[in-house]
């Protein structure tokens, strides 16, 4: 039974000695992989405080076997006392025979005394060795219990840092994929045919400008031209 304890605990342990990260590597889904060791640990844990409660109330019962044994010794040993007593009444009185009488329960009282004895010493290197069992068993299994706490936590943990870690890996291929695109060239040559298309507007009003002056000077020369031969006329008209 004390081996089936044992390697309950062992059992816990060789978990609890697991290289996670090892297991997590070969894993398709780790969180579902931390999950399922933290149920193995957890059933784990249960067998061993049924198999740890069974030894202590073994340990227990040898206990109250032990106590009956000592009771027992001393009732005997009272009897022995009181047989012993009347046989010295009876002898004083000069009574042989019944003094031997009570003489004789006196020695069985005595050997079952003795007997009763002999059982407690017996049993008590049994119960020290057995209480030092059970109080390495509940400290393996306390600590046991406590590494399943640390493990739920570090389940947690590597959880979230999973899901972070896969944040920021979805948020680089984002990135990147822009980086890749690079709109900005897009912009620049759009704005470079704009900048073209504005020039092109600006020559045409410039040249519209230089065309529309050009007009109103030569209309300004045509009526220049009209005064003077009008002056002339008006000369050669005094003259004759």
């Amino acid at each position: 039974m004390m081996a089936e304890k044992q390697s309950i605990l062992g059992r816990i342990t060789q978990l609890a000695k697991a290289n996670i990260n090892a297991l997590l590597d070969r894993a398709e889904d780790p969180q579902k992989m931390l999950d399922q060791l933290v149920r193995d640990y957890t059933n784990s844990i249960a067998e061993a405080e049924e198999a740890v409660a069974q030894t202590i109330g073994n340990l227990r019962l040898a206990e109250k076997d032990y106590e009956a044994d000592l009771d027992a010794a001393r009732e005997w040993g009272e009897k022995a006392v009181a047989a012993s007593q009347r046989a010295d009444q009876a002898s004083e009185a000069g009574n042989t025979d019944e003094a031997a009488k009570w003489n004789n329960l006196a020695k069985v009282a005595l050997g079952k005394q003795l007997d009763y004895e002999r059982s407690a010493q017996g049993a008590e290197d049994m119960l020290r060795n057995q209480r030092e069992v059970v109080e390495k068993l509940k400290a393996g299994l306390n600590s046991s219990k406590m590494k399943l706490e640390d493990l739920k936590r570090r389940r947690d943990q590597l959880v979230a840092r999973q899901k972070t870690a896969a944040a920021q890996e979805k948020l680089q291929d984002t990135v990147s994929s822009i980086n890749v695109l690079d709109p900005t060239s897009e912009l620049s040559r759009f704005e470079d045919q704009v900048r073209r298309q504005e020039a092109l507007a600006q020559g045409r009003a410039e040249l519209a400008a230089d065309s529309f002056e050009a007009q109103f000077d030569e209309l300004e020369n045509a009526g220049t031209n009209a005064e003077i031969e009008a002056r002339l006329a008006a000369l050669k008209n005094k003259n004759n």
